[in-house]
Parts: structure tokens; C-alpha cells; sequence
């Protein structure tokens, strides 16, 4: 992944085979406690929606490295000593692998959990997010404008629990960020000033 500071991403891995990532709640609110412990350093979370196989995280990215320092205590115990700084690609790389070990040894498996690439996607570059690739989404209203991308991305996020038939609407999830939008939840996580600054909080609050 190539992060640049002060754009905005769209970060998303599924697992292995499409296999299941989540097998329980618990499962759930470990891994938003990792993302809060190993992205939230690096970036404001926009949206997030954790589906049974796979997630989505919106972020805008506000560094790109960090001294190991300033990084919490389980973020850092994670690090070789010999490092002075972490990356956010080797931040989320750890937090991939820390979730992997504490869900295997869990559910008494071994082996990869999640596919081997993560992917982003700048969403403030119009050539890096192409109209075929919300389609394939499952998104078929495209706006070619790059302004729009990451309104399109926003709403696609928190669709994926409707889109999947696993929910009517998508606030009825209880595992994404749409929740915190329709204020029905006060969660810590995502970041409202800056999701109202990037003119995303027409977002339909009711969860249609």
C-alpha cells in the first residue's frame, strides 16, 4: 500500500479463501480495539463496517510515520527493539497479524486468517478509483467527478450489511459506523468533525 499524508483511503481486506474473520462479538470489538491501537496514530477513521469476512476502513491519513514512543504500550510491545519508527503499512501489517494470533489461538486453528495483500484505494485521485471497480462493489450510480468518490465510498461502507442481505437497514448493524452517524451510538472511534468537514454528513441518518 502507498499512503500519502493528508488524502484520503479507502483500506479493505477479506479472508483467506473468503473465509470468515469474525466468529463471535468478542471477535468484533477486539479487532475495533486494534484498529483504534494501530490506525488511529496514523489517520482519523471516516467509516468502518466489519462484516463476517471481511472490512472496510475509511481514513484520512494525518502521518505517515510515527516515533515508536509515541505509540501505546501494546502497539509498541509489538515492534522490534531495534526500530525507531513505524509506518502505518506496518502498523496495520501487526494488527493483521496480533488479531490472526489471538483469533487462532481462540478457535484452535493456525494459518493465515486474512488474504495476503491489503488493499487502499485514494479516494481523492480520480485515475486510482475507477467506475468499474464500484461497480464490481456493487455500486452501479457513478459520478465520474473525483469530488464524489468519497461520498460514494462512504455510502458504500455502510450499505455492505444491506447489500449482503444481512440487515434491511444499514443501521440495524451493529458493527459499523453508521450507527454513530444516525446518532445512535456515541462511538469514540470515528472522527464527525472531520467526516463533516469532507462534506460526508448528508449521509442518510435514518439508514435507509
Amino acid at each position: 500500500m502507498e499512503f500519502e499524508k493528508d488524502y484520503l483511503f479507502h483500506v479493505y481486506n477479506q479472508g483467506n479463501n473468503r473465509q470468515k474473520i469474525f466468529f463471535n462479538r468478542d471477535n468484533y470489538l477486539l479487532f475495533l480495539k486494534k484498529i483504534h491501537n494501530h490506525v488511529s496514530p496514523f489517520a482519523d477513521i471516516i467509516a468502518w463496517c466489519l462484516m463476517p469476512n471481511h472490512f472496510h476502513l475509511m481514513i484520512s491519513i494525518h502521518k505517515l510515520n510515527i516515533a515508536c514512543l509515541e505509540l501505546n504500550n501494546e502497539t509498541a510491545s509489538s515492534l522490534q527493539l531495534s526500530k525507531k519508527y513505524r509506518s502505518l503499512n506496518d502498523s496495520i501489517a501487526i494488527m493483521l497479524r496480533s488479531y490472526t494470533r489471538a483469533v487462532n489461538k481462540a478457535e484452535n486453528r493456525s494459518g493465515s486468517l486474512f488474504r495476503m495483500s491489503t488493499k487502499a484505494n485514494c479516494l481523492d485521485k480520480i485515475d486510482e478509483v475507477s467506475a468499474a471497480w464500484f461497480i464490481s462493489n456493487g455500486i452501479t450510480q457513478i459520478d465520474t467527478s473525483p469530488k464524489n468518490y468519497p461520498k460514494i465510498c462512504f455510502d458504500y461502507i455502510h450499505q455492505n450489511p444491506v447489500k449482503a442481505g444481512i440487515v434491511t437497514k444499514s443501521i440495524d448493524w451493529e458493527f459499523s459506523s453508521a450507527r454513530d452517524y444516525a446518532s445512535l451510538r456515541n462511538g469514540k472511534l470515528v472522527d464527525k468533525s472531520k467526516a463533516k468537514e469532507l462534506g460526508l454528513l448528508d449521509y442518510q441518518s435514518k439508514g435507509d
